[in-house]
């Protein structure tokens, strides 16, 4: 309705932007490069950031970036089953038909990667997702699980993202081997003011917008009330629109975010 109404082509703050229309904000460059160093290098990384800050877009995004003749990608959330299920579907998202031992597991998924990486030339990629919830018996085991060639030589790359709270995590002594072994780590950090107001502009031009909808103060109020991350700012923007078509207005002020935000209990 909204998007009759500011004769909008789209929905200008949706999950279904495309990797390529991202915004390009400090943070998401710095991750981006982050991970592509970590690409070029193989190895283990790490990205961590508070919920809605846009770790899952980047991941996404990078993913996407990857040759599928030369990546394999494989995600994995760890709060979805038990540990052993995880082991499992690794072993299965490389073509195998897992193991019931979880030593006989460990040997099968190290066999296929080495295929993987020095048969078909092919380096997978593993996402390994909400990791702060990780128990240190995980943390160690992964530590051996991707441990190649006596520990000379990285066939994968693997990254380890989830709240800030994992950094403390591998901080802890009995992490410490494998925190040794990262290679990369990178905080995503929330929108600058001065980014909030490109951040908005930008996914309205997206949306097919020409003419500024959200006035100065309205933007202000949005990353005031948002804090800059980024999912908050496309709830609040999307139902600042939804109540600026509703009042009939034919730009977003201060107020009308204020009512937004009051809905969504920001």
């Amino acid at each position: 309705m909204y998007k009759s109404f500011y004769s909008l082509t789209r929905t200008p703050f949706g999950k279904e932007i495309k990797e390529m229309d991202a915004f390009a904000s400090t943070a998401f460059k710095e991750a981006t490069a982050a991970l592509n160093y970590l690409k070029n290098t193989r190895g283990m990384g790490v990205l961590v950031g508070e919920p809605g800050v846009g770790k899952t877009f980047a991941l996404r995004s990078f993913a996407k970036s990857l040759n599928p003749s030369l990546y394999k990608v494989m995600y994995f959330p760890l709060s979805t089953g038990s540990v052993i299920d995880f082991y499992r579907g690794l072993a299965y998202e490389l073509g195998e038909e897992p193991k019931y031992r979880k030593v006989d597991l460990f040997r099968q998924i190290q066999l296929a990667v080495q295929r993987f990486y020095s048969e078909r030339k092919i380096t997978p990629v593993f996402i390994l997702d909400e990791m702060q919830m990780a128990k240190d018996q995980f943390l160690h085991d992964v530590s051996i699980l991707f441990n190649f060639y006596m520990d000379s030589k990285n066939p994968f790359v693997l990254v380890f993202t989830g709240l800030p709270h994992l950094l403390h995590r591998l901080a802890l002594n009995q992490n410490r081997p494998l925190a040794q072994r990262i290679i990369m780590r990178y905080k995503l950090e929330a929108l600058t003011r001065e980014e909030v107001a490109g951040y908005v502009q930008h996914h309205m031009e997206m949306a097919g917008a020409h003419h500024a909808i959200f006035t100065e103060d309205g933007i202000e109020a949005m990353a005031s009330r948002s804090r800059g991350w980024p999912r908050l700012i496309n709830n609040l923007a999307t139902h600042a629109l939804m109540y600026g078509c509703q009042l009939k207005k034919e730009q977003i002020d201060s107020e009308v975010v204020r009512m937004a935000a009051e809905e969504l209990a920001m």
